[in-house]
Order: C-alpha cells, then sequence, then structure tokens
C-alpha cells in the first residue's frame, strides 16, 4: 500500500502485475486552463483518467460546496459521485495521482481522497517527467470515458483535516495555530499579486514556498532533509497547531505531504487560503 509518494518503477511495477490501480493526471496551468487537457491528450500514462482542477477539485456554482476561495472544495457528496463515475469505487483500490507542475495540481487530489476516506492514494515522485525517464509506454487521445451513471464512492471517516476561515480568525496570534504559507516570497511580502485582489498574507504566518521540498531531480527531497527544514522554519512549535496555506488551498499540499514524507505527521489544511482570507470583511492582513 502507498499512501506518500510512489516511484515510477514501482508504478510501473504494479500496472505490469495488473495489480488494481487506478491513475489519474492533474497537469494543469493557472494562468492557461486549457493547458492540462492539452499536455495530457499529447502524453499520458496508459490508462490514466484526466482530473480538471476547475472541473472536478473545484465547485464555484453549487450552494454546498465544502469551502470558498478561487478554488472552493466540493462537498465530500458530489466528488464521490464523480470519483465513481472514473471507477473508483472501492477503498481498497491503490490509486496513483501525477502532473507535470512539482506536485503542485496532484496533490489537491490526494488531499481530496484522504479526505473522502481513502488512504491508498499516492503521488507519482518526480510526476511525469519520473515516468518518461523509464521509457515506460505511453498514450496519448482524449483517455478514458466516464460512466453516466455510477456507484458513487464509498465515504468513510475523513482521514484529512480542515479549518475554515473562522477558526483561523478565532485562534489569530494564539500559540496554539501555526500557519505555513507555501506561496512564492514575493507573493507572500506583498510585493506582487497576480490573482488576488489584495496583496499580503495572513498576520503570524511562515512562509515556505511549496517548490522548496522539491530536489534538483524533479522529486522530494528525501525525508530527513525534509524533516530538518521543516523543523528549523518551526522553531519549536507545536506539530498538532500547524495548519497549511497558500493562495486558494492548492499549492499548499506539497507543504503537507512533504511533512508527512518527512514523519511529521498529517498536519491541516485552510482550503479557502489567501483568496479567501482577504475577501473576508474585518479579517487583517499584513506585508513585509
Amino acid at each position: 500500500m502507498h499512501t506518500t509518494l510512489i516511484s515510477a518503477a514501482d508504478l510501473k511495477q504494479l500496472l505490469n502485475a495488473a495489480t488494481p490501480v487506478q491513475v489519474y493526471d492533474c497537469s494543469a496551468d493557472l494562468m492557461n486552463p486549457a493547458t492540462g487537457r492539452a499536455q495530457y491528450e499529447a502524453e499520458h500514462i496508459p490508462g490514466a483518467c484526466f482530473v480538471g482542477l476547475d472541473e472536478h477539485l473545484s465547485d464555484k456554482t453549487s450552494p454546498d460546496r465544502a469551502s470558498g476561495g478561487r478554488h472552493p472544495l466540493p462537498s465530500r457528496e458530489r466528488f464521490a459521485t464523480w470519483l465513481g463515475r472514473t471507477g473508483l469505487t472501492s477503498s481498497h483500490t491503490q490509486v496513483v495521482v501525477y502532473d507535470r507542475q512539482n506536485a503542485n495540481y496532484c496533490g489537491r487530489l490526494w488531499w481530496m481522497l484522504k479526505w473522502c476516506g481513502h488512504d491508498n492514494v499516492a503521488v507519482l515522485d518526480g510526476g511525469w517527467a519520473a515516468w518518461q525517464s523509464l521509457g515506460a509506454s505511453v498514450e496519448n487521445g482524449a483517455g478514458p470515458t466516464l460512466a453516466a451513471e455510477a456507484p458513487a464512492y464509498p465515504l468513510s471517516t475523513a482521514r484529512a483535516t480542515m479549518v475554515d476561515t473562522t477558526t483561523i480568525a478565532q485562534r489569530l496570534g494564539n500559540p496554539g495555530l501555526t500557519l505555513i504559507d507555501a506561496r512564492a516570497a514575493a507573493r507572500f511580502r506583498g510585493e506582487v499579486e497576480p490573482l488576488d485582489p489584495v496583496a499580503g498574507h495572513i498576520p503570524g504566518a511562515l512562509n515556505r514556498p511549496f517548490t522548496e521540498n522539491i530536489g534538483p531531480d524533479g522529486r522530494f527531497k528525501p525525508a530527513a532533509q525534509l524533516r530538518a527544514e521543516f523543523e528549523q522554519l518551526l522553531a519549536g512549535r507545536d506539530l498538532a497547531s500547524v495548519v497549511h496555506h497558500c493562495g486558494s488551498g492548492v499549492s499548499a499540499i506539497p507543504n503537507l505531504l512533504a511533512m508527512e514524507v518527512a514523519g511529521l505527521g498529517r498536519t491541516a489544511l485552510y482550503p479557502g487560503s489567501w483568496s479567501e482570507w482577504c475577501n473576508t470583511p474585518g479579517v487583517p492582513c499584513a506585508v513585509g
């Protein structure tokens, strides 16, 4: 069972052994929404299903969505219905997710599956480039057709924790809350803001850009190195107090995943993130 990362070699072995594996390609580009599907249709892992950040991992219209911000989470029930249509109907199935953007987008699906109670999900370490480096087979085209109707994925107790804006606001300044912001340093400081109406960060937050989890080879850094870096960042703060966020709850996940890879446990996510916080009347914002 793979629950955090899986190597390309291990994935290839599972596929060759005809082990039940569900693979999802989550490639995306915030600035050009058509890019992800184009990359997928050009080449993807055989049998992989395409997952769109806006179409499948967000819900901007339904009244029952689970969070706010630029990429609101769908309800668990609505997401489980879509998972069933992709063919995922058993909690025992090994799921592997990948992208071409340093686990920025596939991490979202990894976390959402944990949130739905599915623990057997892993991020392909090194993503698409790692698969290519094996010289393994690839497919092109539109990929599998989703079933018009299918049993929904069987939801169970959430294995991931989310925190909302009200809770963050109530705990702000309390030692029981440690916020880690995964955005680039210039956005965190408020020097630039290409996506949201207000620049800056939540007061008291620590900054660790999600790209710092990835080594020169495109894979996550070794567990010991990640542990040392997070321990230096946290400087003795309680691990149980950690809540990750970013601009819209997407690029925060690599930090959350990296802490788990480092053996520091599964920490919480603020899915609304800065895009929800900076649009909430009365909450403080900081720069610098």
